[in-house]
């Protein structure tokens, strides 16, 4: 009942702060986050009042299953934006500034962050600089999306950058395995190729071949419906099934086989779209689905927060490090290999500045760092705590700017945005 009532409290606070950001013309991702840290254990929930927030950290941990759910279907949205005939025209130059992007940002915060080791050790180990390096590499592909949507953007850099921030997942899982192997050599003095080459590859083929089979299978099962709405059911089941998949891990061997939550959706709604012919119009309808669902991961988001950490001045100082260095890398990586592959010059531009969210597949590796120990562990967790904290407010509306002075957000878009609400709420008044 308690976790009900907060799902509840969390969208109708989101729900009821978007009126007051759209005054000021911030995205909504912005204002579903503000509003979850308002209502998170470090404001409102300090109150302890039921209904009135969250009040410990263990309440919001309560709802991690609605944000896994909600992990999966943004997966499933930008799995259709791998369509054969957009990628022809994208895919090599998505394919080659992905990658360069995610490398030139984890390089750069690692020669930043081994300097700041050099002279301060007794702060910062050399584990947990390579280590935050690694996770640097990771964009939150929620935001970004939640923001092409809510405006409607449409043009070059919307077509690039969707594919761009779903292969950082798969460029991030790789570059975060062989960094954090080295990192954990380093501590403990013992290499393991297996862990550090073999297993996040493995990952990869594994969420790949995963999510294929099912995408697989659901449009031939589809086929079986004859009604739009049964359809759609059978489209959100498959994603809630990939997301439960997922979670399996298993060994084979010395061998760690596991799945990429983002991988195995993403390609689920990549193989459904493209041999699908009833896609175009299930994909539709099962964003309309998602949209209170991804208003509450937001929240959500907002309210796993921690600001305490802005009282470690020196954590605050490594955190600030950090964020320069991975915003330089991704700018610079965006805007060389955007240069390099005959972007437009809008896209040049622009590119890197809509790259910079980071939030959710950070923290989740995060939890994997904790094996370097409890000190080096929970510098790592607090230092990401506070960079996305900082991304998470500031990214989205960062995002929608570039967007805008790409030409890609304009008032026509709003118009589209305003008639296709306009349409929703007629279609459900029929």
């Amino acid at each position: 009942m308690i976790a009900l009532l907060n799902v509840a409290i969390a969208l109708l606070a989101g729900l009821m702060m978007t009126r007051l950001f759209n005054k000021w013309h911030l995205p909504d991702v912005t204002a579903f986050l503000v509003s979850g840290v308002l209502i998170g254990p470090f404001c409102l929930g300090r109150l302890n009042v039921p209904g009135l927030g969250f009040p410990t950290y263990d309440d919001v941990a309560a709802l991690g299953v609605l944000s896994n759910v909600a992990m999966g279907f943004i997966a499933f949205a930008i799995g259709n934006e791998f369509r054969l005939d957009s990628l022809k025209k994208t895919g090599r130059a998505a394919l080659i500034i992905g990658v360069v992007q995610s490398v030139v940002a984890s390089v750069l915060v690692d020669l930043a962050l081994l300097l700041f080791h050099l002279a301060r050790p007794d702060l910062l180990s050399a584990p947990a600089a390579i280590t935050l390096g690694a996770i640097a590499a990771a964009t939150a592909p929620a935001a970004t999306l939640m923001v092409v949507r809510q405006y409607k953007a449409h043009g070059e850099l919307t077509g690039l950058l969707l594919p761009i921030v779903a292969l950082d997942d798969a460029v991030g899982l790789i570059v975060f395995a062989v960094s954090f192997g080295v990192a954990r050599a380093l501590k403990s003095g013992e290499v393991s190729l297996l862990s550090i080459l073999v297993e996040p590859v493995v990952e990869i083929i594994c969420s790949l071949l995963l999510g294929a089979a099912a995408g697989f299978l659901l449009t031939k099962l589809e086929t079986m419906f004859h009604s739009n709405t049964n359809r759609t059911s059978m489209t959100i089941a498959f994603v809630l099934l990939t997301v439960a998949l997922s979670s399996i891990k298993f060994s084979i061997g010395g061998l760690q086989v596991g799945f990429s939550p983002l991988l195995v959706c993403m390609m689920l709604g990549s193989l459904f779209c493209n041999i699908s012919p009833l896609s175009d119009d299930l994909m539709n309808r099962a964003d309309r689905w998602s949209r209170p669902l991804l208003a509450v991961f937001f929240v959500i988001s907002g309210a796993e927060l921690q600001l305490e950490v802005f009282g470690e001045p020196m954590l605050v100082l490594i955190g600030a490090v950090y964020i320069l260095a991975r915003s330089l890398g991704k700018y610079f990586g965006a805007y060389g290999s955007a240069r390099l592959t005959g972007c437009s010059k809008n896209v040049v531009k622009h590119l890197g500045i809509t790259l910079l969210p980071q939030a959710g597949v950070a923290l989740g590796m995060c939890v994997t760092a904790q094996a370097l120990g409890s000190e080096d562990g929970v510098l790592v967790r607090n230092i990401i705590l506070f960079s996305v904290l900082i991304y998470e407010l500031v990214g989205p509306l960062m995002t929608k700017e570039a967007l805008k002075a790409a030409g890609e957000i304009t008032a026509d878009s709003v118009d589209r945005r305003n008639t296709a609400e306009k349409d929703d709420s007629k279609g459900n008044a029929t």
